[in-house]
C-alpha cells in the first residue's frame, strides 16, 4: 500500500491505503476523527465539510492521493486549537443559539461558516445575506434561521 502523509488537526500522520480511497474514509475509518460525517459520499450535502490549507472543502469528494504532505486538514476536531480555545467562536454562537437538532449537519455547517467568515474578511467586506443564501450544506432538520443567525453572531467575534 502506498504512504500518505499530510497535517491533520495541527500534527503530521501518515497512513498506509491505496490512492483511490476518499480523504473521508481515511478520517473517519483509520484515523478515527470522526466529526466530519458521511451523508452522501458525493460532495452534495456538505455533512462532511473541513478545511484544507484553511478553505472549506469536502473530504467524501476527494481522493487521499490529492491531498500532499504539505496540506494542512483541518476538521471540526482540530477547529478550536487555530483560536487557542476550548471552542471557537462559531461553536459558541452555535451554543448560545441553540442550532442543532439532530446535530448531524452541524460539524460541516460550522467549518462552511468559518471558511466563509475568512474569505469575506480576505475580500474586506462582511457577510451578506446573498453569502448565507450561497451555502449548501444541507440540514435535514431545517434550523437555517437559526444557523443564518449563529453564523452572523460567530463572524462578530472571530
Amino acid at each position: 500500500m502506498p504512504q500518505h502523509t499530510f497535517k491533520l488537526n495541527g500534527r503530521q500522520v501518515t497512513v498506509d491505503v491505496a490512492d483511490d480511497v476518499r480523504l473521508l474514509w481515511v478520517l473517519r475509518d483509520i484515523l478515527g476523527v470522526t466529526g466530519p460525517k458521511y451523508g452522501c459520499g458525493l460532495n452534495v450535502c456538505k455533512s462532511c465539510t473541513s478545511h484544507i490549507n484553511g478553505k472549506a472543502f469536502n473530504p467524501c469528494s476527494v481522493p487521499v492521493s490529492k491531498i500532499r504532505s504539505t496540506d494542512e486538514i483541518t476538521t471540526i476536531e482540530g477547529l478550536p486549537a487555530t483560536v487557542g480555545r476550548d471552542l471557537h467562536p462559531m461553536q459558541e454562537a452555535w451554543l448560545e443559539e441553540d442550532v442543532a437538532q439532530c446535530g448531524y449537519c452541524q460539524p460541516g455547517q460550522i467549518m462552511a461558516a468559518v471558511a466563509l467568515v475568512r474569505k469575506v474578511r480576505a475580500e474586506g467586506r462582511s457577510i451578506t445575506d446573498a453569502d448565507l443564501d450561497a451555502l449548501r450544506n444541507i440540514c435535514r432538520c431545517g434550523t437555517y434561521s437559526r444557523i443564518r443567525t449563529a453564523i452572523k453572531k460567530g463572524e462578530a467575534r472571530m
